[in-house]
């Protein structure tokens, strides 16, 4: 017997039988290990369809050992089943296809996902979880023990090898020459069409052995073309380090999430080594690779798995985990429909979030307070969840006992869930407010952070999403009903104590009491709120000022989710404005963002008129380096996602039009992909910008660009010197003599 320690990499099913661990040994060394590892799958229905299913199971080559149980089902409750238990993991989804073809009418449970999440579940596995195995003289796992926990906070980091591969432009704008490779040691650029550059990586990859591989556009470009030039000068490309396993490919796809269309390029997936393209995971701009090992490890996916995933599937894999450790069935399919309902009850048992319009204008010395992971926590703390939520609506006379609906002396699935993962992003928040933004630990704290926001952001959705195993319309309407509760105690505390209440969205407050400008100052109003509500609350930050801007379809309403501002630390806040704004031209949000600079110089809300010279000047500029042609092209450029296919576009958009101009250069787009472009004058209002003729500058619409920027100029000011100003400040920065 041999004993390693070290931290666990990859696992996968093995074609013959049990799975394949990957273990980052602390000797250095990477060691491949097997283990015995049967899963178990069940089915309910008819007892002669169960039967009829025996039979089939029989039939099949694979040793598949059924018998009947008694299992759980979270809605339907104690169920006779059939169980049927296979050694050879890798074979269940072949099996589960035959299946739901020969027996459409039956109900599966526990058959549809990654083994890894059935290996979590028994031994509490997770990626990069430090682990202590014995194994035998064939390297099979005779014991494994896991040494720390998913809910760690400071882990410790494995010490990965990362090779990284790059191209020299945009494969989309125009056809690559080269290929960059990045070891320890440097980078060496290589001809993209030399068949001797193959070899040459093959050579790099044997030599440094990464662990992981880090490219942009590897996915969607670099390595299928790599692969493809591969088997056509047959040298193999060796990028798996099992040399027993063949590389993972899955197929591009859009699908609809979170309100609009997402695109995900196709896949590589590797086998004990990970391949992550920067350019094709879910949320990178958010969080990072930093983000990414978070979101394996509290969410126990594969690296690569979790990369290429949704928050709401990581969150889908936390309940299935759970479900398994608790011994209930989770089924393929939701079952359960909505409760019927007349339109009233519609109306009082679904009404959203709580929303206060705010008060138009600029506010000196306000506050914005938050509920911390404000709908995760109704869920842990009133337990609400598919199976708890009984018969009694969630209506205001009984939300108001805080408490009626629920019982809280079982906690349901959901709750358990989340608990540690609420737990756990309320610690990271902690440290995060004890550290410097310079800290080298704040970036991956931070980091973290925001992967565990997005999985506890999609919770609550997910109980009111079609196709999530356990979800519960009843449980998401509940969930609303607390939560307006929660914040018109809030307000009434916020009141009682003297404070104006600017703005309330959802989970968030604005505040405002003279007098008031530390954090010391709202303590007392945080415990009141906390003793009202039994949820914890924070200070966001203490504003120097803020602004709610008016709509700009009418000027006496503002726009709920709009604002901006500067705390006292001088930090800016932003949220609505065209410099969040993805379709916005950077040119247009970084002259937004130097106005809110020089607002930022006034020590008070009271001093902003102190620094409209200045603000003029630069608006000033702003419009001549716009009107001289001296704004770079790229900072014009317009980036808008594409929400269906060419020819179901209604209207010639300018995007519809620029995505005609690509078709017609045999550059396609699908629904979910972003298209770059620029306004120009003329009949087709855009030229997109990865075409491969040059442009005429000549021909932008620089009177189109002018009014975004005028429009983003008012955002700002309006608030601050009043809408009836606004014009003649606009005419006299056209009036200024040019600074030289």
């Amino acid at each position: 017997m041999n004993e390693y320690t070290g931290w666990l990499l990859d696992l996968y099913p093995h074609p013959e039988w049990g799975i394949v661990l990957w273990l980052l040994c602390d000797d250095g060394q990477r060691r491949c290990l097997r283990q015995d590892f049967p899963v178990t799958f069940y089915a309910a229905g008819p007892d002669k369809r169960l039967r009829a299913l025996w039979l089939f199971l029989r039939e099949q080559s694979l040793h598949i050992t059924p018998s009947r149980e008694n299992r759980r089902d979270l809605f339907a409750g104690m169920r006779t089943v059939l169980a049927a238990t296979l050694h050879q993991s890798a074979a269940l989804p072949d099996l589960h296809r035959k299946i739901t073809e020969y027996f459409p009418d039956l109900i599966l449970y526990d058959i549809d996902f990654h083994v890894a999440l059935r290996h979590a579940a028994v031994y509490r596995t997770f990626p990069m979880a430090r682990c202590h195995v014995v194994v035998d003289e064939e390297n099979i796992i005779q014991e494994l023990h896991v040494l720390d926990s998913k809910w760690e906070l400071d882990p410790q980091p494995a010490p990965l090898r990362v090779l990284t591969l790059e191209l020299d432009t945009d494969p989309f704008h125009r056809d690559p020459k080269e290929f960059i490779i990045g070891t320890p040691r440097g980078k060496v650029a290589q001809d993209i069409n030399d068949p001797h550059s193959l070899g040459f990586l093959n050579y790099v990859i044997q030599k440094y052995d990464p662990d992981l591989i880090l490219s942009s556009r590897g996915e969607t470009y670099l390595l299928p073309l790599l692969l493809e030039r591969a088997a056509k000068y047959d040298k193999p490309l060796q990028l798996n380090r099992d040399p027993d396993s063949v590389i993972g490919r899955k197929k591009a796809r859009p699908y609809f999430a979170y309100g609009q269309v997402i695109y995900r390029g196709q896949q590589v997936l590797l086998k004990g080594r990970l391949h992550l393209d920067t350019s094709n995971i879910s949320l990178y701009g958010d969080y990072g690779i930093d983000g990414v090992l978070e979101m394996a490890r509290v969410t126990s996916q594969p690296i690569q798995t979790a990369a290429h995933t949704s928050p709401g599937t990581g969150i889908s894999a936390m309940q299935v985990i759970k479900a398994l450790e608790l011994g209930i069935l989770v089924p393929v399919y939701k079952e359960q429909v909505e409760d019927w309902k007349t339109t009233a009850q519609l109306y009082r048992e679904d009404m959203g979030g709580t929303v206060y319009d705010p008060i138009l204008g600029l506010h000196p010395d306000a506050a914005e307070i938050d509920f911390s992971s404000m709908y995760p926590s109704l869920m842990k703390y009133f337990n609400i969840s598919p199976e708890t939520v009984n018969s009694v609506k969630p209506t205001a006379e009984l939300v108001s006992e805080l408490g009626m609906i629920v019982d809280r002396n079982n906690p349901g699935l959901i709750p358990q869930t989340l608990a540690p993962l609420i737990e756990k992003r309320l610690a990271l928040k902690d440290i995060l407010l004890t550290l410097s933004p310079k800290d080298c630990r704040y970036e991956r704290y931070d980091a973290a952070c925001t992967a565990d926001k997005w999985l506890l952001i999609t919770c609550f959705g997910y109980l009111n999403f079609h196709a999530a195993r356990f979800g519960k319309v009843e449980a998401h309407e509940a969930v609303t009903a607390y939560s307006r509760e929660c914040m018109l105690r809030a307000k009434e505390a916020a009141e009682d104590l003297g404070f104006r209440v600017l703005h309330i969205y959802v989970d968030g407050m604005w505040i405002h009491k003279l007098g008031c400008r530390v954090p010391e100052d709202y303590k007392p109003l945080l415990d009141e709120i906390q003793a009202r509500t039994n949820l914890r609350i924070g200070l966001e930050g203490v504003y120097k000022w803020v602004a709610f801007p008016s709509s700009k379809r009418d000027k006496r309403n503002a726009v709920p989710t709009s604002y901006f501002g500067i705390f006292q630390n001088g930090e800016i806040k932003t949220r609505g404005i065209e410099n969040r704004r993805h379709d916005m031209p950077s040119f247009i949000s970084e002259a937004q963002m130097e106005i809110l600079e020089i607002l930022n110089k006034a020590p008070s809300g009271n001093g902003l008129m102190d620094f409209l010279s200045e603000i003029q000047t630069l608006v000033q500029q702003k419009q001549a380096e716009l009107r001289d042609g001296r704004v770079p092209l790229e900072k014009l450029l317009v980036h808008q996602w594409v929400s269906r296919n060419l020819n179901e576009y209604r209207a010639p958009t300018p995007a519809a039009n620029a995505m005609k101009q690509l078709e017609g250069e045999g550059k396609s787009l699908n629904p979910g992909q972003s298209i770059r472009f620029l306004y120009i004058r003329g009949k087709q209002r855009a030229r997109a910008w990865d075409l491969s003729e040059d442009l005429d500058q000549r021909t932008i619409d620089l009177p189109r660009y002018t009014r975004l920027l005028t429009r983003a100029i008012k955002t700002i000011l309006e608030p601050v010197i009043g809408v009836e100003n606004i014009s003649v400040v606009l005419d006299k920065c056209r009036q200024l003599p040019l600074a030289m």
